[in-house]
């Protein structure tokens, strides 16, 4: 029997309030406070998972190191908490049904007819439970995606219901996080969308056991008695989140208003220590006190959605604050350079990384950033897509190789120095069947790269089907483009580098999805260490 106490967070009013961010945040206290805790979230969206998603639809597919594609609120989670992630962190609607269809072709149902409740729910309540049982974790925090009310997300609330009534109120709490919005006109806030919120909420049988109120302004204690009152809770259980400068702020905030302590009392647990956040604090100092600061262009095909790159510029404001540098990010669409406008686009910045990304839109403008920061000695950085580019771009222009081309985009390339992986050439089905997850690389030792991790042999997280053609290995090295880091196992080239060059590095790989706060990422705090160097000469 586990004893491990589950925390659910439910969201209203509208979306894009920060349950994530709030999730993270609690479980940063609660980790500092001496207990394992661990976050999941519920996205009640259809797909199996968002890796068949396009990035305008949702934003950056976030990858764990056992290959799940999964919701962008687990980088969150692992850039809070410092501790990896993995398939049970993240279930979709579409694979609860896809589990309790299979099943029922299966016969597992000894006849009865398959309905949402119990079997859905059941399905619901059992991968909540997954992570719980496996007796890590005294917390588990679960984030249930959309906000109540809306149809899809009916399953899982009512999930929670059950889960409520089968655990008992001291080992199952639900935070609910609501909008407490300013109306200028009026020149007061209003407590009424957030009472609407929560009377929904308990139609479906759940009462709150927290209100967080997002707020832009302070809350008083008149509204907070108020909230209280109409909602049902304890005044000291109404929570204040108010707009905080940087999403970092967000834990210490919390921690200002005792969320933990609520939280903690709620499940009848006790800490003798309190979150002292040290390094936590020491990491914000940094950010918010740089000494220096560079420009970073940031070539991408999806750059109209920022979250599309959620995982890099996290990545960034990680290294920038070990470096004491502000990383000021250039957003550059790959389809606006042009053969006339690229040097101008590109001029007066300290480092420029192509991001990654699917399919032949940009490219051209991508292959254009790579020659700029190759032939003007610029720190480089390619990462997955923006290492294939490179390898293109040096082959055109470096190996005279004009028709040099990935058989992504052409299929037919007379020379593929990019070609389709061979454990991908009878792949038919889009989702879940690229190269994914974890995979070693051991590194030459005289290389950038080497310098930058310190170690031999590492661990990074893949999402691709193309790969760099060994077949031109030897040509493209010859000119001066090196391969400095290999998979033992396959002989897949991982990294590319120009060793005459200040700052030239392509990974096959996603380095970014690896950086936290406690830890930022080897090759990124190198990069912006390069850029910081080039801006001053």
């Amino acid at each position: 029997m586990s004893n491990t106490k589950y925390v659910f967070v439910t969201g209203g009013v509208t979306s894009s309030l920060g349950k994530g961010i709030i999730a993270a945040s609690l479980a940063k206290l609660l980790q500092q406070r001496g207990f394992s805790v661990t976050i999941q979230k519920l996205d009640p969206y259809i797909n199996i998972d968002p890796g068949t998603l396009n990035p305008y639809e949702h934003g950056e597919c976030y990858v764990t190191d056992d290959g799940a594609e999964t919701d962008l609120d687990l980088g969150h989670y692992e850039r809070y908490l410092n501790i990896p992630t993995s398939q049970a962190n993240n279930v979709t609607t579409g694979r609860i049904y896809q589990s309790v269809i299979n099943k029922e072709r299966k016969g597992e149902f000894l006849g009865k007819t398959v309905q949402v409740i119990p079997h859905i729910t059941d399905e619901i309540k059992r991968r909540i439970q997954l992570l719980g049982e496996t007796g890590d974790y005294d917390i588990v925090i679960t984030e249930i995606g959309g906000t109540v009310g809306d149809i899809e997300s009916l399953p899982y609330v009512e999930s929670v219901r059950q889960m409520l009534w089968e655990k008992g109120e001291e080992n199952a709490i639900v935070i609910h996080l609501t909008l407490v919005p300013y109306l200028a006109a009026a020149g007061e806030l209003k407590t009424k969308p957030t009472q609407h919120s929560v009377k929904m909420l308990m139609q479906s049988g759940v009462s709150p056991d927290i209100l967080v109120c997002r707020t832009e302004h302070e809350i008083s204690d008149d509204i907070k008695r108020k909230l209280a009152l109409f909602c049902n809770v304890k005044k000291e259980d109404v929570i204040q989140s108010i707009d905080a400068e940087t999403i970092y702020d967000v834990p210490n905030l919390m921690l200002e208003e005792g969320l933990d302590e609520v939280v903690l009392k709620k499940l009848h647990l006790s800490s003798p220590i309190k979150p002292a956040l040290e390094e936590w604090n020491n990491f914000l100092r940094k950010h918010k006190n740089p000494t220096s600061e560079v420009e970073i262009a940031l070539i991408g095909k999806y750059v109209e959605l920022k979250d599309s790159y959620k995982s890099i510029t996290e990545a960034f404001i990680h290294a920038g604050s070990s470096n004491e540098t502000k990383v000021n990010v250039r957003w550059v669409h790959s389809e606006s350079l042009t053969p006339k406008n690229y040097e101008k686009k590109l001029k007066g910045i300290d480092g420029i990384l192509v991001a990654p990304g699917f399919g032949d839109r940009g490219i051209d403008g991508k292959i254009k950033a790579v020659q700029f920061a190759r032939e003007n000695n610029i720190p480089f950085f390619g990462i997955c897509l923006g290492m294939q580019m490179a390898v293109i771009e040096f082959s055109k222009n470096v190996l005279g190789l004009k028709d040099a081309f990935s058989t992504e985009m052409k299929k037919d390339a007379a020379n593929p120095v990019i070609n389709l992986m061979e454990s991908q050439k009878n792949v038919t089905d889009k989702g879940g069947t690229m190269r994914l997850g974890a995979w070693n690389c051991k590194l030459a030792k005289d290389s950038k790269i080497y310098n930058a991790y310190q170690k031999e042999l590492i661990s990074e997280r893949h999402r691709h089907r193309y790969e760099f053609n060994n077949e031109y290995k030897a040509q493209i090295e010859e000119k001066g483009m090196i391969a400095t880091g290999i998979n033992p196992k396959t002989g897949l080239v991982e990294v590319v580098e120009i060793p005459s060059h200040t700052w030239f590095v392509g990974v096959q790989y996603h380095p970014e999805y690896k950086s936290t706060v406690l830890n930022p990422h080897p090759l990124f705090v190198d990069f912006i260490k390069a850029a910081l160097k080039y801006s001053k000469q």
